[in-house]
């Protein structure tokens, strides 16, 4: 079983507590490199901000922080790895919505659990997901989409990234909230998907601001709704949200920081300070902005409510609709 609310603001209260305390430990570390492990290749969202955060830490402790990816099998094996690391807060462990808010409910043999084997630090950012549409078909609102599916149910089909992915499940979140018969059409990747959607080949699909952007900018497929509850960077701000339409809509790719259970919550306590401090600058705001993503730093216990809720969204989403692994 995963941990209750109970638990969850015990374990974040914890840490949160650490924030207000002395700082015991925190004049002995670093006093030696620090390990960021990726449970992703280089080059995708969580490696690239982790690697800033991991550049602009540097610089502030005195000390290198090394990121270090161990891809594959849906970030299971790597994120096992950082639950078995030693807990002295060198090595902490990147975490998504996928490894910690999908693959509980996905796997049931999950060899980890997020709120048990794992203390969160905070959130990094969110990559806002955005409903596009071929310029062929025949609707630009979120109502209208809407209503055309309520017309033909079961007549249209979206594209996704994969079985399981945050794209494949927020867009099945959107259609449980708003009552619509859409095909899933599942890719092994966003870049096949969305070489489809421009092809007219398929008419919708929900893929991420970032993959998204280019395209959108240059007309060759329409934006029709961001999932976010506020909007993305510019210049895709304008883009209408569907929590305007659905109230209480709001689903995102993320990526934060937690640590192995049993760290120091002196050790947590910095490392949150330290992350909330650089998501607020100017410039590093700027940097996540340009690749189309939201600074979301936060407190462990603004983090763990928010994974335990990401736990419950997508829990219920899989169940509804009987996802499994590459199904």
């Amino acid at each position: 079983m995963y941990p209750t609310r109970r638990h969850v603001l015990a374990l974040a209260g914890a840490a949160g507590a650490a924030l207000a305390g002395p700082a015991i430990a925190q004049s002995a570390w670093p006093n030696k490199p620090v390990r960021f492990v990726v449970p992703f290749p280089p080059g995708q969202a969580a490696d690239i901000f982790a690697r800033l955060m991991a550049e602009k830490l540097s610089e502030k402790w005195k000390q290198q922080v090394i990121v270090e990816n161990k891809a594959g099998g849906s970030g299971i094996p790597a994120t096992e790895y950082g639950k078995m690391a030693a807990p002295d807060g060198y090595t902490l462990m990147v975490v998504s919505s996928g490894t910690f808010g999908v693959n509980p409910s996905l796997y049931p043999d999950l060899p980890y659990k997020p709120l048990t084997d794992f203390l969160p630090i905070s959130n990094i950012f969110l990559v806002p997901l955005v409903i596009v549409a071929h310029p062929s078909l025949p609707v630009n609102t979120l109502a209208e989409l809407i209503a055309l599916a309520k017309k033909e149910p079961g007549q249209l089909s979206y594209a996704s990234a994969g079985p399981g992915t945050s794209q494949h499940l927020a867009m099945e979140l959107f259609k449980l909230k708003a009552g619509v018969d859409i095909v899933h059409i599942p890719y092994k990747g966003s870049g096949p998907a969305m070489a489809d959607l421009l092809g007219g080949h398929v008419k919708l699909m929900m893929d991420s601001t970032a993959s998204a952007l280019n395209a959108i900018k240059d007309g060759r497929i329409k934006a029709i709704a961001v999932t976010t509850s506020r909007p993305a960077p510019p210049p895709l701000d304008k883009i209408p949200l569907i929590a305007a339409t659905i109230p209480g809509f709001n689903a995102a790719g993320w990526s934060g920081l937690a640590a192995p259970a049993r760290t120091p919550l002196e050790i947590v306590a910095k490392v949150s300070r330290d992350l909330q401090t650089l998501l607020n600058d100017d410039a590093v705001i700027k940097q996540i902005e340009q690749r189309a993503a939201l600074p979301a730093p936060g407190t462990p216990i603004q983090f763990a409510e928010f994974i335990k809720n990401e736990i419950d969204t997508w829990g219920a989403v899989v169940k509804a609709t009987g996802t499994k692994p590459g199904t």
